[in-house]
């Protein structure tokens, strides 16, 4: 009798997909064996993209809360399930619903212009004229009224890097990625002088110390192009861990380095990585945990976000 080998968690998954109907999406920064697995791999604007247009009943958002709940914001009659419902953000929690709605009442005089950096609750997004990635945020900005001032939430390093780009003043709420924040003026200094002929390549949720030391300033989906585009061989990569798998995938090429935190050589977003295979495997089998939300709330979230699709054609 010849021993049958157990189907692979893999092939379960795949076997799971296809019985619910399902696309996988997957954040840059989720690990190798999830990157591997999705039907499509990006940064936060291309999977809203993907969201958007998908027609499978079932969306598995392997990411953060944040992105899962504005996959379902698009998709309110569709299954939008987290492998790992604590997978949250230390920017969207930087900045909770009911404080800018407070803020924004005692500051009702000003009549701000609100744009929100996606990496905010449905809450805050339905506080808000107008949401923005770090790859579009640029070009919201320079598409809002200019006879209003513009209050930006939650990053106040992306929105300082954003001012800089613009030249257009804005208020910043004080938050900020805990990942791109551990990254020093001292780390990336000394990781130069060892590869002196790699380029230097930053997010922009970096402080203004580490992006004065970059060759480039950019959103992980354009890391992709700039490295691909540009005759330098080697490449120091100042963002979370996870997107150097994309890149040596993509780019097989040229060589990637991790840039390094202050305190380690490696960049782990510890909410990025709770998600796992079997998670995804039992999220996809049980339907859950599911991202829901009240549908006023919902309808008040869709309208910005649908203003930043449009205006990032």
């Amino acid at each position: 009798m010849v021993a049958v080998a157990a189907p692979s968690l893999v092939d379960e998954i795949l076997r799971l997909k296809k019985e619910r109907n399902a696309v996988i999406l997957a954040h840059n920064y989720q690990s190798r064996e999830i990157q591997e697995l999705a039907d499509f791999v990006g940064d936060s604007l291309g999977l809203s993209y993907k969201a958007k247009e998908t027609d499978a009943d079932v969306i598995a958002f392997c990411g953060v809360h944040f992105m899962a709940e504005t996959a379902k914001i698009v998709n309110p009659n569709k299954i939008v399930v987290l492998p790992d419902a604590n997978a949250g953000c230390s920017l969207e929690q930087s900045c909770p619903a009911p404080q800018l709605e407070q803020f924004l009442k005692v500051n009702a005089d000003k009549n701000y212009y609100v744009i929100a950096y996606i990496n905010c609750s449905g809450g805050v997004k339905a506080l808000s004229d107008c949401i923005c990635t770090s790859g579009n945020a640029v070009k919201i900005v320079e598409a809002a009224p200019k006879d209003r001032p513009i209050l930006f939430v939650p990053d106040q390093n992306l929105g300082s890097w954003v001012m800089e780009q613009t030249g257009r003043k804005m208020d910043l709420w004080k938050g900020a990625c805990y990942v791109h924040v551990e990254f020093t003026r001292d780390s990336i200094n000394g990781i130069k002088e060892e590869y002196p002929d790699a380029k230097v390549v930053a997010h922009p949720e970096c402080t203004y110390a580490v992006r004065m030391l970059a060759d480039e300033v950019c959103s992980t989906e354009k890391m992709v192009h700039y490295c691909r585009d540009n005759p330098a061989k080697s490449f120091i990569i100042v963002t979370e861990s996870g997107m150097l798998h994309r890149l040596r995938r993509e780019v097989p090429d040229k060589t990637f380095i991790e840039g390094p935190t202050g305190h380690c050589r490696c960049a782990d977003c510890r909410y990025m990585k709770m998600n796992t295979l079997q998670k995804l495997h039992d999220c996809l089998k049980d339907l859950r945990p599911q991202v829901t939300m009240p549908e006023d709330v919902r309808k008040k979230a869709e309208k910005p976000i649908l203003r930043m699709l449009e205006l990032s054609k």
